[in-house]
């Protein structure tokens, strides 16, 4: 059977469709941050108010805080950070931008807190995390008080695999945060963690804790 040739207006047809796919793709790929980045402020106006409740407070007084609930509001003065924290690290919970692994403390406890954010889409709370260095502070305020955290050491590069880094008895002692997010931006090969150590807190319990 002898091939034919396609005719130049096949061709040209072909072409135009292809380049369309590409624009469109090219469109979605910087589209698509801006998209989830909008979905999160209105999770976060959301989350504000549900914050400012007396139902919030009582959840975290009894430790009964639902899945994509607030748990805490983080701040990191140095990288201009003020976002909610949401119990939870699935997808549905970190389209809050940021969410507490449920099986850590909670703010202020004794043990490692840890809370995990997005870098590069969702609000991007923690898209400067490996700017922090040693003394900076990490505040977490909660429903019924504030406490301070202070960054213990450079941030460090780890396998996503790499769990140790969140469990509940590590380092041994005291009460501490650990902070993580993906590493390089827009990939997920690797983690940033960032650790840090209470040392003050409006909670009477947590301050006695952190002395």
């Amino acid at each position: 059977m002898k091939f034919r040739k396609p005719s130049a207006k096949v061709m040209r047809r072909t072409l135009t469709g292809l380049a369309i796919c590409l624009a469109l793709g090219g469109i979605g790929l910087v589209a698509y941050p801006f998209a989830t980045n909008l979905w999160a402020a209105r999770i976060q106006s959301n989350l504000v108010k549900e914050f400012a409740s007396p139902a919030a407070a009582q959840a975290f007084r009894s430790g009964n805080i639902a899945v994509g609930d607030p748990v805490t509001r983080i701040e990191i003065p140095k990288l201009d950070v003020d976002t909610m924290v949401v119990e939870g690290t699935s997808l549905s919970a970190l389209r809050a931008g940021a969410g507490h692994y449920p099986e850590t403390p909670l703010p202020g406890e004794m043990g490692n807190v840890a809370i995990a954010g997005h870098r590069t889409t969702y609000g991007r709370p923690f898209n400067r995390l490996d700017e922090l260095e040693i003394g900076d502070k990490i505040i977490l305020e909660t429903p019924i008080g504030t406490h301070t955290y202070e960054v213990l050491a450079a941030p460090s590069v780890v396998l996503p695999t790499d769990w140790d880094l969140v469990v509940n008895d590590y380092p041994p002692g005291g009460s501490f945060l650990t902070l993580t997010t993906c590493h390089p931006e827009g990939a997920a090969t690797h983690r940033i963690v960032v650790r840090a150590e209470l040392v003050d807190s409006t909670d009477a319990v947590a301050k006695a804790v952190g002395s």
